[in-house]
């Protein structure tokens, strides 16, 4: 077809809507860098603490240089993330905006996703590669800003439905966990949900497992720091050869869909399972077909997954389950491990939540 004939072909409408939305990533794309940079120097904190600053004096108030902090407020004022008075010239965070970016124990705090997407991008050379000649990008070998990312992203959600609505969800386990169990939280990362289970059930021990040595570390301090550290260790393993402590509740907290070998997790989950156990696998959000990912939340998981968890499990020539595997998907892969029982038991917006039983 001629250039000529694909100009007469064009609706006007949805060309200038379509550019819109490009224009609109544009300016995402670039503001998400800006969002870092207002994470790491505090400048949302010192904002969210003031009843409006001037450039001078947000820029005194942390100790940065008046010239960037300008532009800096006039791209978050023009992006919705900080509120600008005209009547003061003052910049100020309104309510909504303070809890969200800068709330560390709030729900609804998502600063933790500026250090994921900040990290991702520094992925790219990488996985433009990996695109061309295979291979992947194992989760280790990330900017280290990813680690941290994680742990702030998703303990909001842990932190809000773990005890009170996803435990619960589980059959007898709360009563369980009360009296005192034995758990196991493979792919724990930086320990948040160990932690938080930790916290909530004084009576029982909690093991947290994760092949990521620095990762193990700081959850070692974090348990620490949380009084816990005596119920609540962390040991450097996989997910195929951590010990076996007739476990009665595994948990798998948004990890199993970027395993190398999620087949020989469940199966070892299976093996290390007391006889009326349960295991709690938790995912990202995503449908059970290609357009029910169509929507802000199905864009954001297959992008991440795109760029760490498909590469992490394609790195040692896994089967990529990727961020937004469908239900049939796991399913399958958790019953090849030898169990009999999978349901979806709980739901947000951002987890679906899996109990998996012999």
């Amino acid at each position: 077809m001629s250039q000529t004939a694909q100009q007469r072909e064009i609706n006007e409408d949805r060309m200038h809507e379509f550019l819109g939305k490009v224009v609109g990533d544009f300016g995402a794309g670039l503001s998400s860098v800006l969002g870092y940079i207002g994470q790491k120097l505090g400048l949302y904190e010192a904002l969210a603490g003031s009843d409006g600053l001037t450039s001078e004096e947000l820029a005194a108030k942390t100790g940065t240089k008046e010239r960037y902090v300008r532009e800096w407020l006039l791209n978050q004022a023009s992006g919705g993330y900080v509120h600008f008075d005209p009547a003061t010239k003052k910049y100020s965070m309104l309510p909504e905006q303070a809890v969200a970016l800068t709330d560390m124990n709030s729900p609804f705090y998502v600063g933790g996703g500026f250090y994921v997407i900040k990290a991702m991008m520094n992925a790219q050379p990488r996985i433009a590669d990996a695109f061309v000649n295979g291979g992947g990008l194992l989760w280790g070998d990330n900017d280290p800003d990813l680690f941290i990312g994680t742990e702030r992203f998703f303990r909001p959600g842990y932190t809000a439905h773990l005890v009170g609505e996803w435990l619960p969800a589980l059959t007898g386990i709360v009563e369980r966990l009360s009296a005192g169990a034995t758990v196991a939280d493979v792919g724990c990362g930086h320990g948040a949900s160990t932690i938080i289970m930790a916290n909530a059930f004084p009576n029982s021990r909690f093991y947290g497992f994760d092949n990521h040595e620095a990762s193990v570390a700081t959850a070692r301090k974090k348990a620490e720091a949380a009084g816990v550290g005596d119920r609540a260790t962390f040991e450097v393993r996989s997910a195929a050869e951590y010990p076996n402590n007739g476990y009665d509740l595994i948990c798998f907290f948004d990890c199993l869909h970027d395993m190398g070998d999620p087949h020989g997790a469940t199966k070892h989950a299976f093996d290390t399972l007391s006889e009326n156990g349960s295991c709690m696998i938790v995912e990202p959000m995503a449908g059970n077909t290609i357009e029910d990912n169509f929507n802000p939340v199905g864009r954001v998981f297959s992008a991440a997954s795109t760029l760490c968890c498909t590469p992490n499990s394609l790195a040692v020539g896994g089967p990529g389950l990727g961020a937004v595997a469908s239900e049939d998907a796991l399913r399958d892969v958790v019953l090849s491990g030898g169990f009999g029982h999978f349901d979806r038991v709980a739901e947000t917006p951002f987890n679906r939540v899996f109990e998996v039983r012999r």
